[in-house]
């Protein structure tokens, strides 16, 4: 079976709003589509997931809930109550809205543009200083990804930060997140193109997880095809996911890139 990864989506697309989706919201409307609280909702049954929308991200009452889905106000409480108890159990203590509060918009671009930086340069100790001890990076739709500083360290300095492969970055949001449009250095197109959307989860002040939607098809079965990554065909649903719907450039010429 294939695997069902979570996408990201621009926030402008969602409708997000300061405030309530409504009165009787729990989760504000950027918390309810953070990626952590989305891949929460992938452990939940149909049912539980139904109910906790309803109630808590788009502010339904329990009657109207029961309507919706043809049952009963006490079945609605009770699958609610268990929703709640298995996303608490998945999510971080603070949400990344109240992180990205806490830390104020200039210190968070501040630290966004230093990774940028970073990343175009090069410079793996830079960006690995950046990152929290048990920072994880995962590359969706690939199965692989790497926990902590030295294992991201190793992948970085041998692959995408090794000099070989040139990168732009375009800042966007995802899911009420930072986010980053990755390009790469394409010589037959003499231009920077479409690699990976980024999508940055912090603690603190350190980058406690990167989720980067890749655009390249994974049909290669050889390892060495994902040591040079970049040279592999696109997949253009993949790159609709990650860029043209977040409404990202289809290129950047060097004269205009960075």
């Amino acid at each position: 079976m294939e695997s069902v990864w979570v996408e990201p989506y621009p926030d402008e697309m969602l409708g997000i709003e300061d405030g309530y989706a409504a009165p009787e919201a729990r989760y504000e409307q950027r918390e309810s589509i953070e990626l952590a609280f989305v891949a929460a909702l992938q452990h939940l049954p149909p049912n539980q997931r139904a109910v906790l929308i309803l109630r808590e991200v788009l502010g339904f009452s329990a009657k109207e809930v029961a309507d919706t889905l043809d049952t009963s106000t006490a079945s609605v409480n009770s699958a609610l109550q268990r929703a709640r108890a298995a996303v608490e159990e998945r999510t971080p203590e603070q949400s990344q809205q109240a992180t990205l509060r806490a830390l104020g918009d200039e210190e968070l671009k501040e630290i966004v543009d230093r990774y940028v930086e970073a990343w175009e340069q090069c410079d793996v100790e830079t960006v690995v200083a950046m990152l929290s001890e048990d920072v994880t990076f995962a590359m969706p739709p690939l199965a692989s990804w790497f926990h902590g500083r030295e294992s991201l360290r190793e992948f970085l300095a041998g692959w995408p930060m090794s000099g070989d492969w040139k990168w732009r970055a375009v800042r966007t949001t995802a899911n009420g997140q930072p986010a980053l449009a990755f390009y790469t250095w394409d010589e037959e197109e003499q231009a920077y193109m479409p690699f990976a959307l980024n999508v940055l989860t912090f603690r603190g002040d350190k980058i406690s997880d990167v989720v980067a939607f890749i655009n390249r098809a994974t049909e290669a079965t050889e390892r060495e095809a994902y040591h040079r990554f970049v040279d592999e065909p696109t997949d253009p649903e993949r790159l609709k996911a990650a860029f043209e719907r977040f409404d990202m450039p289809p290129r950047l010429e060097e004269s205009t890139a960075g």
